[in-house]
């Protein structure tokens, strides 16, 4: 691919090659027509699945899952792997968005929203701009961040002494709120990714961070715009939760790290960076949520649901691993 200082590529990332070849199949695409048979024959014999109360429980775990990871996306996109400090973070803005809830709801949602951007964008700048392994960061910042929630809450969980978030919780047209912040957010990313120069110098790092930094693209800046992004997305799950919940404790983000990281692989994005969408991580979002759901209506444990889980990660990662040696083929 060739890499412009404006960060321009002649072939969009993810487009593959026009030849006359006859293709082979998609070893990816094949593993999912598989996996939505089998979810499509679970759910019909689950008692309880088929019903539009169901339905909307879907939507509403999708969103809290599927908006941070959106925001994961980018910062996968882009070669910086993955964040161990998602639960955290938006266990501590959840945190601040009801001890401000006295302020208004315009104000404790904007300082919520700064703090989880500005902690994630830290965290960016340090991998963007010194190289830093973004694994071991993260699990440091997780535990710094762990330990903020517990001082702030003394161990126990924070309430609103002056509720105002009631809107935040409203169902439009029977969708919860967060369904429709989850689609914006998922169209804004997309837009990011493939109109705007910073998105396609995500990809561009993402796939040869050395060669970036020899075309003289902005490889810092690039990966704190997509942390920061990041931080927002991380921000409004913590706004949400806290709302849904009506307060805060530390275990409120259980686990929201795990599951945001699942859907963005389930949706096919390369972990080593440079490839990916925010449209399939969206799918993704939503395969994990139909997953733990069938799991749950069926009496299963949440043991059982976070093996699934890892289990069906484990097969998109080699999946997409035996694609991408297909390929160099």
């Amino acid at each position: 691919m060739m890499v412009s200082r404006s960060g321009r590529a002649e072939a969009p990332p993810d487009t593959p090659p026009a030849t006359g070849a006859r293709r082979r199949p998609d070893p990816l695409r094949l593993a999912a027509g598989v996996l939505v048979l089998i979810l499509l024959a679970a759910g019909a014999s689950t008692d309880r699945f088929l019903t539009l109360d169901n339905a909307r429980a879907i939507l509403a775990s999708t969103a809290f899952v599927g908006i941070t990871a959106i925001g994961a996306t980018l910062v996968m996109i882009a070669g910086s792997a993955v964040s161990l400090a998602v639960s955290q973070t938006a266990t501590v803005v959840a945190m601040i968005f009801l001890a401000t809830q006295p302020l208004g709801l315009g104000t404790s949602l904007l300082l919520a929203l700064l703090c989880g951007v500005t902690v994630t964008a830290v965290q960016g700048a340090v991998i963007g701009y010194w190289a830093a392994n973004p694994i071991v960061l993260t699990i440091a910042a997780g535990f710094a961040t762990g330990g903020v929630a517990t001082w702030i809450s003394d161990g126990t969980t924070v309430s609103a002494e002056v509720p105002r978030y009631d809107v935040l919780n409203s169902t439009p047209l029977g969708l919860p709120l967060a369904v429709y912040v989850l689609l914006a957010v998922t169209a804004l990313a997309q837009w990011t990714l493939r109109r705007t120069t910073a998105g396609r110098q995500m990809y561009l790092v993402g796939e040869n961070r050395a060669a970036a930094h020899a075309a003289g693209l902005p490889v810092g800046r690039v990966t704190v715009v997509a942390w920061a992004f990041f931080g927002a997305c991380i921000g409004l799950t913590g706004v949400f939760l806290a709302s849904f919940n009506t307060g805060a404790n530390s275990a409120l983000g259980g686990t929201l790290t795990l599951d945001a990281i699942a859907a963005v692989l389930a949706g096919g994005t390369a972990i080593a960076g440079g490839r990916g969408s925010a449209l399939r991580t969206l799918g993704g979002a939503l395969l994990i949520s139909i997953i733990s759901d069938v799991l749950l209506l069926r009496g299963y444990s949440t043991g059982i649901q976070i093996l699934v889980k890892g289990l069906l990660v484990l097969a998109v990662v080699l999946t997409v691993h035996l694609r991408s040696v297909r390929g160099r083929r």
